[in-house]
């Protein structure tokens, strides 16, 4: 075999296992209760809840890695807003018709809303500090057309 074949089977080999060992990490991570300023959403409650002010709505399931992160990032962004800043969450599992017509095809995605029209969407993990410019953004400009 030559040398560059050797190399990049070595390559694929570790990254590979990078993939499976932070896969089972993110699998495992412990739920993190969510902060008692995060309101949870449901088909009921959804529409009423997203009419008015600013509200970011996190869409996640429990199964989901990613939306694991996201939890303490998401309740230490429900402490730091202003009372006129909503942080809220919808389970996708449990409100299948609300994330269809929401477009959600992949989780965790944020939307923000201000007064009942979806301004900006995120798809992914963030950090506090991105979402925290993007709701003091949304706070001064006016709704798109």
């Amino acid at each position: 075999m030559s040398t560059g074949l050797i190399i990049a089977l070595s390559i694929t080999v570790v990254f590979i296992g990078m993939i499976i060992i932070n896969y089972r990490k993110m699998k495992n991570m412990p739920d993190v209760k969510s902060s008692a300023k995060i309101k949870n959403l449901n088909a009921k409650n959804f529409k009423t809840q997203t009419k008015s002010g600013l509200v970011l709505v996190d869409f996640w399931a429990p199964w989901c890695g990613p939306c694991k992160m996201m939890n303490p990032v998401l309740n230490d962004l429900a402490e730091s807003v202003d009372d006129d800043v909503t942080v809220a969450k919808l389970n996708v599992d449990q409100n299948q018709p609300v994330a269809k017509k929401s477009k959600v095809k992949s989780i965790p995605t944020m939307i923000l809303f201000k007064d009942g029209q979806e301004i900006k969407r995120y798809v992914g993990a963030k950090t506090k500090k991105f979402l925290m410019n993007e709701i003091q953004k949304a706070g001064q400009a006016g709704i798109p057309d």
